[in-house]
């Protein structure tokens, strides 16, 4: 009998054993599936610069209460602060959804030296300034094709951070030369001028080297939109482009447009693509207190988002993420002089839907035609405002150039109710979009570095592996034996020299080359000349080019 229970007890044991087994083996293919169900080919980040809730409610106001095609997709909030300022500026704020790491004002894509906001880590001494391997960057070693779509001009921070990394988002020379040199497949914006070697003070020929490297290189938008390969930079404007509002007989396509385009060429890749698309000027018409600018950016971009959604929906393998880098202005609806409840909508929408152009529009409108009766008849025309004060009248005579929408921004919004508390960037957190084919979207109240981090995990990219040994500086270098020196003689061309018996190996800054005689070698990624630093970043198989005995 006790042999019975005996035989009996290793029986049920075992059943149990294999029903743990069985349920395990579910449980890792039940988890398995859920990781493949929230894996995407296709990322669409969409940022629309310096937007906050003021600048949406005052959008769908404008379209007579309309929904915007961004509403449906509203899941969250985002916190933008950078690693040493409560309010961030653009660099680091794109930064941080272009890598996953926040940096401090003014850097672009390398790690910050200085670091004080709260929950920030320390960055060990040895890789201050150091490069960091961006979303675009990797995505494009993986075998993805890389787009950026944008209003402003290529070089200006948030495009940049995708592809390029300073510790001055005004370099745009650098910037530009490390962009090309990165070959992003599709860039379509303004910024001629940065690969015009006519126009650029090195002389570089940015846009030969894009042509010798399979590039069609165009300021037409005719052209580019005829285009039928997998290769382009449409640059539409020698610098930023247009508001939307005044875009009008320039020729120039509208961010939607643009969008259309880049989604029509990245498709044709079976590995997929990752596409930013910035609303670069929604943030500049807030810096100049503009509600018109801002309601034309807006729109524009909103049209942006239609496109990029319906393309997302049509499909099973694309992902749409939308978030503002910072709010501006501290834009909002009322302001001190509003009798809030007895306040009509047309009390704030009487003259904004009368403009026919932004600020920027209307100086160009002026040109240099300042008279009195000039400046009231076009400000009459344009916004419907005829009781023009003296004080403003020769406010807009002594607009410096190119700031007039300073002054016409103000003036608009001050009879139309809309309050400003800045003429910068503001703290608070910005609302958070997303779509997913399966609904795999984060929630609740994130911080931008999490926007990179799921953009990764759902395409699959450990961008900790790429950046674990993707640079080395001079200094690492020296500390390994190398006879290591850095040539400034051209402040425009600095290069990294190393000494190696009888040869000399020599590294341009702002590209992925090395030279050595008459051979070329191309690197990983594109060297990196941090001037204030005195530190090299150089891409890290070079040692094994060099091969040091």
């Amino acid at each position: 009998m006790k042999r019975f229970f005996m035989q009996r007890k290793n029986l049920i044991v075992s059943a149990i054993l294999i029903l743990c087994l069985i349920l395990s083996t579910l449980a890792f293919a039940q988890q398995e599936q859920d990781e493949n169900q929230q894996k995407v080919k296709n990322v669409i980040l969409m940022i629309p610069d310096g937007m906050t809730i003021a600048h949406t409610t005052l959008s769908r106001w404008y379209q007579g209460g309309e929904p915007l095609s961004m509403d449906e997709i509203a899941c969250g909030l985002v916190k933008t602060y950078s690693a040493n300022n409560p309010i961030t500026d653009s660099a680091p704020a794109a930064t941080a959804y272009a890598t996953g790491y926040k940096t401090q004002n003014r850097y672009i894509s390398i790690y910050p030296e200085m670091v004080s906001m709260p929950g920030v880590g320390q960055v060990e001494e040895k890789d201050f300034y150091k490069p960091i391997v961006t979303i675009l960057e990797a995505a494009k070693k993986v075998g993805k094709s890389t787009g950026l779509v944008f209003t402003c001009q290529f070089p200006h921070a948030t495009p940049a951070a995708f592809a390029s990394h300073t510790d001055n988002r005004n370099d745009y020379e650098s910037i530009a030369e490390q962009m090309v040199y990165n070959q992003v497949d599709v860039v379509l914006g303004g910024g001629y001028k940065y690969i015009d070697k006519n126009q650029r003070k090195d002389k570089e020929d940015l846009a030969g080297y894009l042509k010798q490297n399979g590039f069609f290189v165009t300021t037409s938008w005719q052209e580019a939109k005829n285009f039928s390969g997998k290769k382009i930079w449409g640059l539409f404007a020698q610098d930023a482009m247009h508001y939307d509002f005044d875009r009008n007989g320039t020729g120039e396509p509208s961010l939607a447009e643009m969008t259309q385009k880049a989604l029509q060429i990245l498709s044709k890749n079976r590995n997929g693509f990752f596409l930013m698309v910035e609303g670069s000027e929604i943030d500049w018409a807030s810096h100049a207190n503009d509600p018109v600018g801002v309601v034309s950016e807006v729109l524009a971009f909103d049209k942006a988002v239609k496109v990029a959604l319906d393309f997302a929906k049509s499909r099973d393998d694309t992902a749409v993420i939308i978030a503002s880098d910072h709010a501006n202005g501290g834009m909002s609806l009322g302001n001190y002089t509003t009798k809030y409840d007895t306040a009509l909508l047309n009390d704030f929408l009487a003259y904004i839907t009368k403009a026919k152009r932004t600020g920027a529009g209307i100086e160009e409108h002026l040109g240099n035609n300042k008279t009195d009766e000039n400046i009231k008849k076009i400000v009459s025309e344009y916004y419907g405002i005829n009781d023009l004060t003296s004080d403003e009248i020769n406010a807009i005579k002594n607009a410096k150039a190119g700031n007039l929408n300073y002054v016409l921004g103000p003036i608009i919004s001050k009879r139309s109710n809309i309050g400003w508390t800045s003429n910068g960037h503001t703290g608070e957190e910005v609302v958070l979009y997303a779509y997913h084919p399966n609904g795999y979207i984060p929630r609740g109240v994130i911080d931008n570095t999490e926007i990179c981090d799921y953009m990764a995990e759902i395409l699959g990219i450990d961008l900790g592996s790429f950046n674990e040994n993707a640079y080395i500086s001079n200094i690492d270098l020296e500390e390994k034996g190398y006879d290591v020196s850095i040539d400034t003689i051209n402040p425009s061309n600095v290069q990294l020299v190393i000494n190696k018996g009888s040869k000399t190996y020599i590294i341009p800054q702002n590209k992925n080359v090395v030279l050595e005689g008459s051979n070329q070698y191309k690197l990983k990624y594109v060297s990196v000349y941090i001037p204030s630093a005195k530190r090299f970043f150089v891409s890290s198989e070079i040692e094994s080019l060099i091969k040091l005995p």
